[in-house]
């Protein structure tokens, strides 16, 4: 339908739709001849760029499931991943190479494909794509497996969520289309990362309504303003850190987003008070908000009339999506009261909702119940039926849309010698919405330096999952029982920060 079109454009790099088809489909019977058959794992460690688009695309026409990598992943991380999902084949390049290498060090061998000069690999995916037959494979109509994404657990293990073709059919097809009129005629700017959700999702929209995505390599405010202004942008995806970050550039130039019709904001709270910014400096644009996650998908959302009059609302659950809050026992809440958020959608796999956790039989069980996914996160319902979002069950960070587990960041800072304990929690951060604090209770007669904390955490755990702040205490506060309070610790940087 849609062949002449630009489908992706990244760095001044521009792909049709019939050039996408036709490389795509090269590269995936490259993978076959590899030896990655229907069911098998194939990695794509890339940043933005139209080779990622590619390779993500190539594994599953081949019936594979696609494995994105986030880039800020250290390498024990990227281990367990390899370790976990078993890939056949890994898409990697100059700059990712050295880090795949020693993450899969002692693992069982991968076919790597390379996606520059600089690589060092078994194939080079433009020769894949350049070359050969370029008619779609013929993949069994049952293998809708399409995708396996790791995110972060409260133990500190990252699960792979197993999503499905029907699952990006519904929600980025169906009710993204249908909720924010997305046409073929839209051009996205692609703000975050592609092995992101929300980057993905944009991806998503563009295969399912034939629309063009503009791909930023890495964000930057006035790299942003100009393709809004260059592109034509009408869809402009983002989290609230990104819009945090755009503010001085669209109160300056508000002209530079004329074209702009929609702007969607996911993966953190949006404050009130960047919504007025943004309403007052761009006035024909429609903002649209809502409440998603890996393994469930879209649940809520506010539409564009209601982000002022219902500013702390995730909105309403949106079409073919279920939604109950349950006490700890398992029983319904009353209306007004609170409770853990429980999503489901037809069959796991289906709708919104994910499959399963791959190879990870006992954490599905634990979250999925008859269909049910328990999300870990604590709300209630209003007598209109907008759903708040009370607390984190799971006790997670969202910081610049990212989930950071606790546990996980703590479980990094225990290994540094001369720690008795830690506690994590989320602070209140300007720009990233939320930060990572530590407080640090060290051995008798040990000193360390923050710093030094922050240097080790590092090389263990990604960027973004690091301390931002690192606080040492004599004793951390603990219940009868032991256990550290952490309402206690919140408490304690509240009064001690009181203009964060």
């Amino acid at each position: 339908m849609h062949g002449h079109k630009e489908a992706i454009i990244c760095e001044g790099r521009r792909l049709s739709f019939r050039e996408l088809e036709a490389s795509t489909n090269r590269i995936a019977r490259g993978l076959r001849s590899a030896g990655v058959q229907v069911g098998d794992r194939v990695v794509v460690y890339l940043p933005n760029g139209v080779e990622f688009v590619q390779a993500f695309i190539a594994a599953i026409k081949a019936g594979a499931l696609a494995v994105p990598v986030n880039l800020p992943l250290s390498a024990p991380e990227i281990a367990h991943i390899l370790g976990d999902a078993t890939p056949k084949a890994a898409f990697i390049c100059g700059t990712t190479q050295t880090t795949f290498a020693r993450a899969a060090s002692g693992l069982p061998a991968v076919v790597r494909i390379g996606t520059d000069q600089h690589c060092d690999a078994d194939l080079r995916m433009d020769e894949l794509a350049a070359e050969g037959d370029d008619s779609p494979l013929d993949v069994p109509h049952d293998a809708i497996d399409c995708m396996v994404g790791y995110t972060s657990g409260t133990t500190g293990r990252a699960k792979g969520v197993v999503l499905t073709q029907s699952n990006y059919l519904y929600v980025n097809g169906y009710l993204n289309g249908w909720h924010w009129g997305l046409t073929g005629d839209d051009r996205h700017l692609c703000t975050t990362p592609l092995a992101h959700r929300t980057g993905m999702a944009r991806l998503m929209n563009v295969i399912f309504h034939g629309s063009t995505l503009v791909i930023m390599p890495r964000f930057d405010a006035a790299e942003a303003t100009r393709l809004m202004r260059q592109e034509r942008i009408t869809v402009l995806g983002m989290v609230p850190t990104v819009g945090r970050m755009l503010l001085d550039e669209v109160e300056s130039s508000p002209e530079s987003f004329s074209s702009v019709r929609v702007a969607l904001v996911t993966g953190e709270a949006f404050p009130l008070d960047v919504k007025k910014r943004l309403y007052a400096a761009l006035p024909n644009v429609r903002f649209y908000s809502f409440y998603a996650m890996t393994e469930a998908g879209a649940i809520a959302g506010l539409d564009s009339s209601e982000q002022l009059t219902y500013p702390s609302s995730v909105g309403r659950i949106w079409p073919g999506v279920e939604v109950k809050l349950v006490d700890n026992r398992g029983f319904e809440v009353a209306t007004g009261e609170g409770g853990e958020i429980w999503v489901r959608s037809g069959p796991p796999g289906l709708y919104s909702t994910m499959r399963e956790y791959f190879r990870r039989p006992e954490d599905t069980a634990k979250t999925l119940h008859d269909g049910w996914v328990a999300t870990g996160d604590m709300g209630r319902f209003d007598a209109e039926g907008y759903l708040y979002l009370m607390d984190r069950k799971k006790d997670m960070i969202l910081s610049g849309g990212y989930n950071i587990y606790s546990k996980e960041v703590e479980s990094a800072i225990q290994e540094y010698p001369g720690i008795r304990d830690v506690a994590v929690i989320g602070v209140p951060d300007s720009m990233f919405g939320e930060a990572v604090a530590a407080y640090v209770e060290a051995e008798e007669g040990v000193e360390m330096s923050a710093q030094a904390v922050i240097d080790h955490c590092r090389e263990l755990i990604a960027g973004y999952k690091k301390p931002k702040y690192v606080f040492f205490v004599k004793t951390l506060p603990r219940n009868s029982t032991g256990k550290v309070l952490k309402t206690a610790l919140r408490e304690q940087y509240r009064v001690e920060h009181p203009g964060h």
